[in-house]
């Protein structure tokens, strides 16, 4: 066995001792996350999604020991309200008041614009309407909102200063996409991926349509997410381990 060899086993052997050492030193990470098709979901109680898969590939190549669990969206806030420690999750768009609450990661994902969800029994009213700032002015139409999260800090607004009625429910975006097919409220904004998922998985969707109007937001970046208490040298292995996920190189500074 030649020297080069046997130095570059010896360094491979350091290395994965002085890896092994830090993950022991270091807590397990509780990563939560909510269900949201496609980005995160259970099927026949399989964890799938495209975000949860490229969220354990993230966590795995920083090197944090984890342990992934599936909550819904007011207790994951509410935990981090509390200040639970050694606690992640991913997937949320950054506002100034979760910025209080969290330490955000480097973008995990982007999303195109939003999108509407209509039923059919409002569609004529709804599409008489060229604009997202008319629609929402409208008092006749119910805005159907998912509780306990955010639409991005533009679309928050929008809706907060909206004269719709609104029909709030801390549910889960499907079941507010049935809500709007079964005619319990005109419309909802809706991602277009979960649209795109939806359309061709329930049924019931097929009670509702689809629809863009002109004044729609940007789409917005999606962050990781962690307590405060998580080190900086965590998060710094957080965001490295996101731009090789993401297939992303660092500028040259």
């Amino acid at each position: 066995m030649q020297k080069t060899d046997m130095k570059q086993i010896v360094l491979g052997c350091l290395l994965l001792f002085v890896n092994s050492a830090t993950s022991a030193a270091e807590e397990v990470v509780t990563v939560a996350w909510r269900i949201k098709p496609p980005h995160q979901y259970l099927e026949n109680g399989i964890e799938k999604g495209n975000l949860l898969e490229r969220a354990k590939q993230v966590f795995t190549l920083a090197r944090i020991t984890t342990h992934f669990v599936e909550e819904p969206a007011k207790r994951i806030w509410n935990n981090f309200g509390i200040g639970t420690k050694n606690y992640c999750s991913f997937g949320w768009y950054k506002t100034p008041e979760r910025e209080h609450q969290v330490q955000f990661s480097g973008v995990f994902h982007s999303d195109p614009p939003h999108t509407l969800l209509v039923s059919l029994a409002a569609l004529p009213q709804v599409s008489s309407h060229r604009t997202l700032s008319s629609l929402m002015a409208d008092p006749s139409l119910t805005i159907g909102v998912v509780d306990a999260v955010s639409y991005g800090a533009e679309l928050d607004s929008m809706i907060k200063a909206s004269k719709n009625k609104i029909e709030r429910s801390t549910t889960l975006p499907m079941n507010m996409a049935r809500m709007v097919a079964a005619n319990r409220a005109s419309y909802m904004l809706i991602d277009r991926e979960d649209w795109e998922y939806l359309k061709e998985k329930e049924e019931a969707i097929k009670q509702s349509a689809q629809l863009d109007l002109s004044g729609m937001p940007a789409g917005l970046n999606r962050y990781i997410v962690c307590s405060k208490d998580i080190p900086a040298e965590q998060m710094a292995r957080i965001n490295a381990a996101i731009q090789k996920v993401n297939g992303i190189k660092k500028p040259a500074e």
